[in-house]
């Protein structure tokens, strides 16, 4: 049968009718072992017990804090025979209320009378009295707070649902747990009239519903435990749902073989439901994943194969046109950043060179040899400046493409950091410290692009430093490799800004870069040149050095 099933795929009915075949005899026989076992469990035992149980916990707890109390109290007294005056031991008396919260009031009554005065005030303010005689004859007078008795008292029985009543010689509840009137009344009008002294006693009418009493002689206290109705009903509907499970069961094995290929059904076509649902909303990732066994149709493990491969197909033109407007949407923004950046960056040179360029050319004024001078220096830096913004803006997409071209050679980079600092802009007049002018070291870079180089991050350093502080330009050898160092005055840049930096069109917002002008595309143009050359570069900026650039280059 087995190599019938591989040859061939049983249809959806056909697959039904042999599964319910062998869905009849196991079940009945393990139905028959669970019903025999249910219908000899019985709960009353375990009530009786319980109820028994609780009522010996109380009245450990009782002993326990009668204890603590007495020799909490014997103390008191004993230490109060030091105390000479009643304002000392009434002194003495509040320290020991403030440091113990569990008593409410400690006082010494001198009277019988004052003493049932305070017995009347806790029974009208829900309080607990609690007297000692001392050796003069007078009454040391504790109240305790009735909460702080019954924390005390039930705390191991926090989540027990049973009624549980403390009452005095007096028959005056001094503590419950869970209390009812009517419950309450329950446990007084059934109980003995005749009662056993410190043994627990199960009474009551009612055999599935136990009351527990335990009359204490030392101290005086009875317990009450009432089983309540909602315990014994749980008790019972617990052992009847055991019966009526065990029926259950039987029915529903019979048929578990028949449900199991039903889920494997269910299970493989609410993939499908589930996968062109997430086609729909545009989830172009989402598979068909079967549950495939001997139990999964032909038809089935068809639609899913032809499905996957239609939603593979949809996903590789959807991750294609992702891309393509990526690239558009990064074209887009490029496009707009650099308008913004032409319009300007490109505007203040150019302004100055029209302007100067008029000036020369006009016939109505005489012009001084000085003037001519002067105007024509200003023209000639002016193009310079235009000449590297344009440098800069046509290398950006070399270095997004990773199509720079180097040529790579042996250069003293003393020779070409004097070229550099001579091409920079310095209208400030800023003192350049370069301590690497006496080195007669040569490093392996292309001479135009590690011009370039230096050149911006100088420029950088003198638009972006305080007015008057100097530039210092520093070097050391690191194995076999020259790092040059770019230092200047400036407050210390936030990791998670100076991570930022190399990013294009990126600028520190602060008052220096409001009032200094720039297309944040120098640090990013500038790495791109670098890690072309197989160089490294690096930002700091701490309190010590300001802000730091460190280009790494390899040494000749």
């Amino acid at each position: 049968m087995v190599q019938f099933f591989s040859k061939r795929r049983l249809k959806i009915a056909e697959q039904i009718i042999v599964v319910s075949f062998f869905a009849v005899l196991i079940p009945m026989i393990v139905s028959g072992f669970i019903i025999n076992n249910v219908n000899q469990q019985s709960n009353r035992q375990q009530l009786r017990t319980a109820a028994v149980m609780i009522a010996n916990i109380v009245s450990e707890e009782i002993d326990v804090f009668e204890k603590t109390i007495t020799n909490d109290l014997g103390q008191i007294i004993s230490t109060l025979e030091f105390y000479k005056t009643p304002e000392l031991e009434q002194k003495y008396l509040d320290e020991i209320t403030q440091k113990i919260s569990f008593y409410k009031e400690l006082t010494i009554v001198n009277s019988e009378e004052k003493l049932e005065q305070y017995k009347s005030y806790s029974m009208r303010d829900n309080y607990y009295v609690l007297k000692r005689k001392m050796n003069d004859g007078r009454y040391l007078v504790a109240i305790l707070d009735v909460e702080g008795l019954k924390k005390n008292l039930f705390k191991t029985l926090a989540g027990d649902q049973r009624q549980i009543y403390v009452l005095d010689s007096n028959s005056d509840v001094i503590a419950s747990s869970n209390p009812t009137e009517k419950g309450f009344n329950t446990s007084m009008s059934e109980l003995p009239k005749k009662l056993e002294i410190d043994t627990p006693i199960i009474y009551g009418k009612v055999k599935n519903q136990p009351l527990v009493y335990l009359q204490k002689s030392n101290p005086k206290a009875l317990i009450l435990v009432n089983t309540t109705e909602e315990l014994k009903q749980d008790a019972i509907d617990y052992n009847r749902d055991k019966i009526i499970l065990s029926i259950l069961v039987t029915i529903l094995t019979i048929f578990f073989v028949v449900g199991l290929y039903t889920s494997y059904l269910y299970i493989n076509i609410r993939q499908l439901f589930k996968a062109i649902i997430a086609i729909s909303k545009g989830n172009y990732e989402r598979r068909i994943r079967l549950l495939t066994n001997i139990f999964t149709p032909f038809e089935i493990v068809f639609l899913g194969m032809e499905f996957n491969r239609m939603v593979n197909q949809i996903h590789k033109s959807y991750i294609q046109l992702k891309k393509k407007n990526k690239e558009l949407k990064q074209l887009n923004e490029f496009r707009s950043n650099m308008i913004d950046t032409v319009s300007h960056e490109f505007r203040t040179p150019l302004t100055s060179i029209q302007g100067y360029t008029s000036r020369l050319l006009r016939q109505d004024i005489e012009i001084s040899e000085e003037m001519r001078q002067k105007s024509l220096h200003i023209i000639k830096r002016q193009s310079e400046r235009l000449k590297r913004m344009i440098e800069d803006l046509l290398v950006i997409p070399d270095i997004e493409g990773a199509r720079l071209n180097v040529n790579l050679t042996n250069i003293p980079v003393n020779i070409i950091m004097e070229n550099a600092i001579t091409l920079v802009k310095n209208d400030a007049g800023k003192e350049i410290i370069n301590n690497i002018q006496n080195c007669d070291k040569e490093i392996i870079a292309d001479n135009d692009r590690i011009e370039q180089v230096f050149v911006n991050l100088i420029e950088n350093a003198i638009k972006y430093s305080p007015e008057g502080s100097p530039i210092t330009i520093d070097y050391e050898i690191i194995e076999n490799q020259m790092v040059i160092a770019f230092k200047n005055d400036y407050e210390v840049i936030p990791r998670e800004k100076l991570k930022t930096l190399f990013d294009k069109f990126t600028r520190v917002d602060d008052k220096t870069t409001r009032t200094t002008r720039g297309t944040g595309l120098g640090l990013f143009i500038v790495k791109g040149l670098v890690e072309a050359m197989d160089g490294e570069i690096r930002l700091y900026s701490n309190e010590e050095c300001g802000f730091c650039v460190k280009v790494f280059i390899p040494l000749a």
